[in-house]
């Protein structure tokens, strides 16, 4: 357990980091759920429109830090490969 002030400032600012990061990230995996779920279905416009918007939260993740940037780039990478062999 923390002694210090600064020191139970920082678990604090950790907690609140790692709610937020959790937030995004769990964010992201819904869209990415949802493609594929379009995916699974087999419509291409309902796959396409969902990867529109899967991929700004995608991004976003890696702008913060979350996740890396080559990491975000491979994901939108894979679900825009899988949604082409669709259509």
């Amino acid at each position: 357990m923390a002694n210090l002030s600064s020191s139970k400032k920082m678990v604090r600012k950790i907690a609140t980091r790692t709610a937020r990061n959790k937030s995004h990230v769990t964010n992201m995996r819904t869209y990415i759920k949802k493609v594929e779920a379009a995916i699974a279905s087999g419509n291409a416009d309902e796959a396409k429109s969902a990867l529109k918007e899967a991929q700004p939260k995608i991004m976003r993740v890696a702008q913060k830090g979350i996740f890396h940037k080559n990491t975000a780039s491979r994901k939108v990478s894979r679900l825009a490969k899988k949604v082409k062999n669709i259509s």
